[in-house]
């Protein structure tokens, strides 16, 4: 009967075969072994391999896909992906998905691999914590990868912190994304705010609010520190005492007005008060010093 076992890789991508050319007999003499060890390198048939369900990526790139693809097509793999035997002929990809989908689209029957075994918890465990050290999650990714090792591998913050490589304030400011509602959840994932602004809008405990802020931020591109600013307008509403310019508005429409009153200032080039109510009602006062000046600024509101 014909050995079906994985067969070792006797050459590799350019880069990593250059490496191991030093010690072929080293890996002549590894098995696959047990318990949470690697194995060695083994040219294994995609055909015999099955995805891994606790990927903790959602969203591969087609684009970079593709340029993944053709890279291969030229290079090789220079990394090899890894598997877990589940039987004979049977396994199942713990990380480097891109690698594994780019080297189908490239038409590999084969791919490098290292093999090793583990148990449903420590599969989770190794392919959550590879992709977030390895790949690059967007923000909701990952802290969807955190709340999973969290619940699924029975881990405090403390310890997850130190399996990854994180402080623990770092952790819980990605948890704390997972309590967003959906619409901006979903502008994490798709990188229309980034993590700095979603850390600011999380700080907002009511909803409405929350997306207004968020839909204003996609609208004009506001900067993480706008964003900040207006929550933390929003936040005080209620501690301090109403001034008497736009007091009663609402913090994103005070902010709105705030800006308008900026830029009328600079374009008369003097301090400009603008003052509205919430019915859009008020007032815009234009302060000059001299006859020169109150000229200069009739001349730019084409009076004279």
């Amino acid at each position: 009967m014909a050995d079906k076992r994985p067969q070792k890789k006797s050459a590799l991508g350019r880069g990593l075969g250059a490496l191991l050319q030093d010690s072929p007999q080293k890996i002549q003499k590894e098995e696959l072994i047990p318990a949470q060890s690697t194995a060695g390198i083994y040219e294994i048939s995609i055909s015999e391999i099955q995805v891994n369900p606790y990927q903790p990526r959602t969203h591969f790139d087609k684009d970079a896909l593709q340029e993944l693809s053709d890279s291969i097509k030229v290079q090789g793999i220079i990394q090899p992906i890894t598997v877990r035997k589940l039987a004979d002929n049977e396994f199942q990809l713990i990380s480097g998905e891109r690698r594994f989908q780019a080297s189908k689209l490239a038409g590999l029957t084969k791919i490098p691999a290292y093999v090793r075994t583990a148990n449903d918890q420590q599969m989770l465990e190794m392919a959550l914590i590879e992709n977030i050290q390895r790949e690059n999650l967007n923000a909701l990714e990952i802290a969807h990868s955190y709340q999973r090792l969290l619940a699924e591998c029975d881990l405090k913050q403390e310890e997850l912190g130190d399996r990854v490589g994180k402080n623990r304030t770092t952790v819980n400011n990605y948890l704390r994304l997972l309590k967003l509602p959906p619409d901006i959840q979903a502008g994490i994932r798709d990188q229309v705010i980034s993590m700095g602004h979603a850390r600011a809008l999380v700080n907002i405990e009511d909803i409405d609010k929350q997306l207004a802020i968020f839909k204003k931020t996609v609208e004009e591109e506001l900067s993480v520190r706008k964003v900040e600013a207006l929550v933390k307008a929003l936040n005080n509403q209620g501690d301090e005492p109403e001034s008497k310019n736009n007091g009663g508005l609402d913090p994103v429409r005070k902010y709105e007005i705030g800006k308008l009153q900026q830029r009328l200032a600079n374009h008369f080039g003097s301090k400009v008060q603008l003052k509205a109510n919430e019915k859009n009602k008020g007032e815009i006062k234009i302060p000059f010093s001299s006859a020169s000046d109150l000229n200069r600024i009739l001349e730019i509101l084409e009076i004279i």
